[in-house]
């Protein structure tokens, strides 16, 4: 048993029900969607997703905050030291075209640092999760547990850069391009799924910018419970920083050097 065995329990409880309702809503013909002042699109299974984890969490943690995507910060019980930080659907626009790349994405933060993280996919039937000091594991009907690649050269790796995009947006195309001469191969994977193919040690590096804290805070435990490290593109650590570069730890202080160019 460890610190936060109760809290990664719930966590999988709660994405038992955000699958149930992502399911139900995934290729309906009737999908709400609209768009928010941000530009992105939101669908009613996003907010009802949400909702109904914001629900469970006011029965089973009505002293912990919450941060979510849809409907902001609630700070609860007066404490900001236990904060679950919820991205009902990560992926919206593959779920509201009917791809199956998306996934609800909950994590627990303790004094600002992510310490339980769950990834679930129903559509690709799949589920990655840990807590820190369990380890991190897929497959719930036989759990297997994750390992980031051993690989140490650029040269061997393989790169999700995930959105062009976003890198463009932050003045990078010029590091983009070079990055894609030195590593063996370079691919967007999208969203979550690139991260958790690092914690399966099938990639071996991910960066991407323009995120914010919901996007990254439940891939955080996976990560570094996988042997992997995980800090913002600047080399801090944790969701907080608007950017992302996850590693297996052999490659991660060769791509600060060469994100800091």
């Amino acid at each position: 048993m460890t610190r936060y065995d109760d809290d990664l329990a719930l966590a999988l409880r709660m994405a038992d029900e955000a699958d149930a309702i992502s399911m139900a809503r995934f290729g309906a013909q009737d999908l709400e969607i609209s768009t928010k002042a941000d530009t992105t699109h939101v669908t009613d299974a996003d907010r009802a997703v949400e909702r109904r984890i914001r629900a469970i969490l006011a029965e089973e943690r009505p002293d912990d905050g919450i941060l979510g995507e849809e409907y902001g910060t609630e700070d609860r019980g007066g404490s900001t030291e236990r904060q679950w930080i919820v991205d009902p659907i990560d992926g919206t626009a593959h779920f509201l075209r009917g791809a199956p790349i998306w996934a609800t994405l909950i994590a627990l933060a303790v004094d600002g640092r992510p310490v339980v993280g769950v990834v679930s996919s129903p559509a690709l039937g799949a589920r990655w999760w840990a807590a820190e000091g369990s380890g991190a594991w897929t497959d719930p009907a036989q759990p297997r547990r994750l390992r980031v690649s051993r690989v140490a050269g650029l040269s061997d790796a393989v790169l999700s850069y995930n959105a062009i995009q976003g890198w463009d947006g932050a003045g990078r195309i010029d590091q983009l391009i070079e990055l894609q001469r030195e590593v063996w191969r370079a691919r967007s994977y999208g969203d979550a799924w690139s991260y958790m193919l690092l914690a399966e040690g099938k990639v071996d590096a991910v960066a991407e910018f323009d995120l914010k804290p919901y996007d990254m805070a439940a891939l955080v435990p996976v990560i570094e419970e996988a042997g992997g490290r995980f800090t913002s593109a600047e080399g801090l650590p944790g969701p907080w920083h608007g950017s992302a570069l996850a590693t297996n730890g052999a490659l991660h202080e060769q791509l600060l050097e060469r994100l800091a160019r």
